[in-house]
């Protein structure tokens, strides 16, 4: 094995022992959470306390699908899979927003229950020590993972990150709801309106999980501005004439790209070869999340090679 692989082979282990890290430390924080929201919503007679704890073993169950899709993901190619294993990564950020969807449908259901039952309920200064600490520890979970998954390149694990937020804004809810029953007895029903407005942020941000995931897995081409980037890099190299019939796809955090280049019909079989080589690694230097490249050589047409009718 040369150098440059035993890097990337290092590089790669290093990585996801960064993914599984920060995802365990949201595992315990998660499972530490839900034992506190609990007890702490019992303890201070807060529905929205314990619909939050509720909430945060939905962030438990997301966590346990990252670790799964980081641990198969990541997976060099085998023979049954030659172009890796990165859409497992993939199929599993798809998992976690379909749940940020139900958990936000779940959310506003109660909350609409709430408010059409007129519920009237006015618990402990406990639950508001409560919903603090659990959004101390989520926001800071939030940018911790946030920050590993960009690093890493992992829709699962940015995701994951938009989960804990979700978490963040749900006790942020129950701060502003059962507050204001401290300030106004008669605006019991705050907690319910204001879950029903973090619940429009957390649809939106499964949503939106969910629809990048179904483009990647139908082969969604990457956005056309990093297109025309590849087609002007390749056009650089010397020697090409003229590129087309580019077509690239992503899988997880990676680029496969495919195209032509058009040289010289009197070059040898070496020097054609040693062009489309140049422009492969060209697009390789120049864009971190492209690492595979098929590139086809055609010669260029003269006019006497037009076939004749």
């Amino acid at each position: 094995m040369s150098d440059g692989n035993l890097n990337n082979s290092s590089q790669g282990l290093a990585n996801l022992k960064a993914g599984f890290r920060v995802t365990w430390v949201g595992v315990a924080v998660n499972i530490i959470l839900i034992v506190f929201k609990l007890w702490a919503g019992l303890a201070s007679r807060s529905q929205a306390l314990i619909a939050d704890g509720i909430h945060s073993i939905s962030d438990l169950f997301g966590d346990f699908v990252v670790l799964l899709g980081l641990r198969w993901g990541r997976k060099r190619e085998d023979e049954d899979h030659q172009f890796g294993h990165a859409r497992i990564e993939t199929i599993s950020s798809m998992i976690v927003g379909l749940l940020l969807i139900l958990v936000g449908m779940g959310l506003v259901y109660n909350a609409l229950n709430v408010v059409y039952s007129q519920e009237s309920s006015i618990p402990s200064l406990f639950a508001v020590y409560a919903a603090i600490i659990s959004i101390v520890l989520k926001e800071a979970l939030y940018w911790y993972t946030l920050a590993v998954g960009k690093r890493l390149r992992s829709p699962a694990l940015i995701g994951n990150a938009w989960h804990h937020r979700t978490d963040a804004l749900s006790s942020i809810a129950v701060l502003v709801g059962v507050g204001s029953t401290y300030i106004n007895p008669d605006w019991y029903l705050a907690d319910a309106y204001a879950a029903m407005l973090v619940t429009i942020f957390i649809l939106k941000v499964g949503i939106r999980l969910v629809w990048e995931a179904f483009k990647e897995l139908s082969d969604t081409a990457p956005d056309k501005g990093i297109l025309a980037q590849m087609l002007s890099k390749a056009r650089e190299v010397d020697g090409v004439l003229q590129v087309h019939d580019l077509r690239a796809r992503h899988s997880g955090p990676q680029i496969f790209a495919e195209l032509h280049i058009v040289v010289e019909p009197d070059l040898t079989v070496r020097e054609g070869h040693d062009i489309a080589r140049n422009v492969k690694y060209s697009l390789l230097d120049n864009f971190a999340d492209i690492t595979r490249v098929i590139i086809h050589v055609d010669p260029e047409l003269k006019v006497d090679d037009a076939p004749r009718r």
